[in-house]
């Protein structure tokens, strides 16, 4: 656990709404690591990847237990303005740069990319919670982050962003 405390735990706190649940996740994910123990073959993928593979898998599937148990009111009251907030001087240069090229999104963009990524929904939850056909969800969903990227791109290329390729 201590080798991979850190990963799970930050996969954790990303896809939980309270500290809580994002504790509850992580004692979840590793008992089913464990019992998972047997399938991991490095011949496939290294230890990271299969604890990070049963990480997201694990959180996905509460975030979608808790948006079938709450009954989509979670998602109808946030999708009108879908907000996120952050406290930026506590981010990294790479995350607040991408939170600033976030920001240069369209609002309808970034109402579809908060409730994908923030909340786990799906496009076809997303069209359904903005009342959005689902090709027009998924296309602000691709522009977004084609526009994202590119921004990045672009700052990194002109020295003043990211140190990774996007």
């Amino acid at each position: 656990m201590s080798e991979y405390g850190g990963l799970v735990w930050s996969l954790a706190k990303r896809m939980c709404r309270t500290h809580a649940d994002a504790e509850d996740a992580v004692q979840d994910i590793f008992v089913s690591i464990w019992r998972s123990a047997d399938r991991f073959d490095p011949n496939v993928g290294s230890e990271a990847t299969f604890v990070a593979v049963i990480a997201r898998r694990k959180l996905i599937d509460r975030l979608r237990a808790q948006t079938r148990r709450s009954d989509t009111v979670t998602l109808t009251e946030a999708a009108p303005g879908a907000e996120l907030t952050v406290d930026r001087s506590e981010l990294g240069e790479e995350a607040r740069i991408a939170l600033e090229a976030f920001d240069e999104l369209t609002d309808d963009q970034q109402r579809v990319l908060r409730l994908a990524v923030h909340h786990g929904c799906t496009h076809e939850q997303i069209a359904q919670t903005l009342e959005m056909p689902l090709g027009t969800v998924k296309t602000h969903s691709r522009r977004g982050l084609i526009k994202i990227r590119e921004t990045l791109k672009q700052r990194k290329a002109n020295g003043s962003g990211v140190g990774t390729e996007v």
